[in-house]
């Protein structure tokens, strides 16, 4: 009975479904992370009566045919890259991206990864580094006897050092954008590196055109709404019960068929 398969693929698209909806509830407070979404497909249909075949030789013709569906199959799980509320930390070395781009991370390995997660720190040698310890680009390194460290919208890392007149400039931050940020592809670590889909990336500075401009003391939270998650949860367990219901039913309408058959 095609019904089992048909109800077997949707239970296995709600099964992904949730598997989505658990990783942004998550990742509801992972700074800088951006929600996701599953995205479905019908499959092949069975043409059973081809709609438009000729019925007699007076030219009637089928007006719709009879198809039937062969169930669901997941299409893609797309990242939803809307902007998350900026939270005050307090800490210098936080900052947030209002508006559009990416910092940029040297990662061990020499390739360069994008991230949205801005909360910074300095490692034994004085440069800014992520959590993770790897560098932003370009390098940027705080003196040792810095009394503070101010970051302006547009980017620019000054210092303030006892004894000077006035702050150095000791770095540019730059920002990277894509034409399609739904293609990057997420590594984990809130790094995401190029691929195909995403397009090469376009560098510049911030507050510029197309480039967002910078926040210091703040992060970008999670752009998860809990409320529309744990509705989109509900909806999905609703709908695998229901395609378990159509298993069910389509065994028990076997089983009559067989006894039919054997009575």
């Amino acid at each position: 009975m095609q019904a089992l398969r048909t109800a077997a693929t949707g239970m296995a698209a709600q099964e992904l479904n949730v598997e989505v909806i658990s990783n942004n509830i998550a990742n509801m407070n992972t700074v800088g992370f951006k929600r996701q979404r599953a995205e479905f497909e019908d499959l092949l249909y069975q043409n059973i009566e081809q709609a438009g075949a000729q019925t007699s030789d007076q030219g009637t013709i089928v007006p719709t045919g009879v198809q039937i569906g062969a169930g669901v199959r997941s299409g893609s799980v797309y990242r939803i890259t809307t902007q998350g509320t900026l939270t005050n930390t307090g800490n210098q070395l936080d900052i947030a991206i209002d508006g559009q781009g990416y910092f940029q991370v040297l990662m061990p390995t020499g390739d360069t990864a994008y991230t949205r997660a801005g909360n910074f720190s300095v490692n034994d040698q004085g440069q800014i580094v992520t959590t993770d310890g790897y560098l932003i680009q370009p390098a940027i390194t705080v003196p040792s006897n810095a009394t503070s460290v101010t970051i302006s919208p547009s980017g620019q890392v000054q210092v303030t050092q006892p004894g000077a007149a006035a702050p150095a400039v000791v770095g540019q931050i730059q920002l990277a954008t894509f034409v399609n940020q739904g293609g990057l592809e997420a590594i984990g670590d809130n790094l995401f590196l190029v691929s195909a889909a995403s397009g090469a990336a376009t560098t510049g500075s911030p507050n510029t055109a197309g480039f967002g401009q910078l926040k210091q003391g703040y992060t970008e939270a999670s752009n998860v709404d809990a409320v529309a998650e744990i509705t989109a949860l509900i909806v999905a367990q609703r709908a695998y019960e229901m395609n378990s219901k159509v298993v069910s039913t389509a065994d028990q309408m076997l089983a009559t068929a067989s006894n039919t058959k054997t009575g």
